[in-house]
């Protein structure tokens, strides 16, 4: 073995995640490397913006900066068991191993998929050239305001009908 490769095999090493701890500001793990050795309080370091706390059996890369064996870090934790599969070329995806993802698609797409949705926001706002709900149950809280609501073809705003002999003059306000 030259003497970068030597290097290289001793600063990184593949592992597998036996337990992981999300409480701590850089989240820690306690990790087995192939040799078999066991190490806990390992940092993992996660790209900024993104955070997870992988499973048992996750599999990672450690650093041992310098190839300092008493020095570890976890760079890199993926778990083949659960990560999301299919993914067209340039597309991202954030998933959890119950299902739960949200996909970034080609053609500006955003697909979600989970059991309960919630956004929590002082200011929700939608511009959209076409919106459609499907739902078995839609409620509010409150008022909801709009130039026109259609049930099929029926406009609120225009409808009228004859009533006892007269023509209603439209909804009021």
């Amino acid at each position: 073995m030259s003497g970068m490769n030597r290097f290289v095999a001793g600063v990184l090493a593949r592992c597998t995640v036996l337990l992981a701890n999300s409480a701590t500001k850089m989240q820690t793990l306690q990790i087995r490397l192939l040799s078999g050795e066991t190490k806990g309080g390992i940092e993992h370091f996660e790209p900024y913006g993104f955070t997870s706390c992988p499973l048992p059996g996750a599999e990672g890369i450690a650093g041992f900066p310098g190839g300092d064996r008493s020095h570890c870090v976890a760079l890199v934790v993926a778990d083949r068991a659960t990560r999301l599969t299919g993914l067209e070329r340039g597309e991202v995806a954030l998933y959890t191993h119950e299902g739960t993802k949200v996909v970034l698609k080609s053609g500006r797409i955003v697909e979600i998929e989970c059991d309960e949705y919630r956004v929590r926001t002082k200011t929700y706002s939608v511009e959209a050239d076409l919106f459609e709900l499907d739902a078995t149950r839609a409620t509010a809280s409150c008022a909801i305001e709009a130039p026109d609501l259609k049930i099929g073809d029926v406009s609120h705003a225009t409808h009228r009908h004859d009533e006892t002999g007269s023509i209603t003059g439209g909804p009021r306000s």
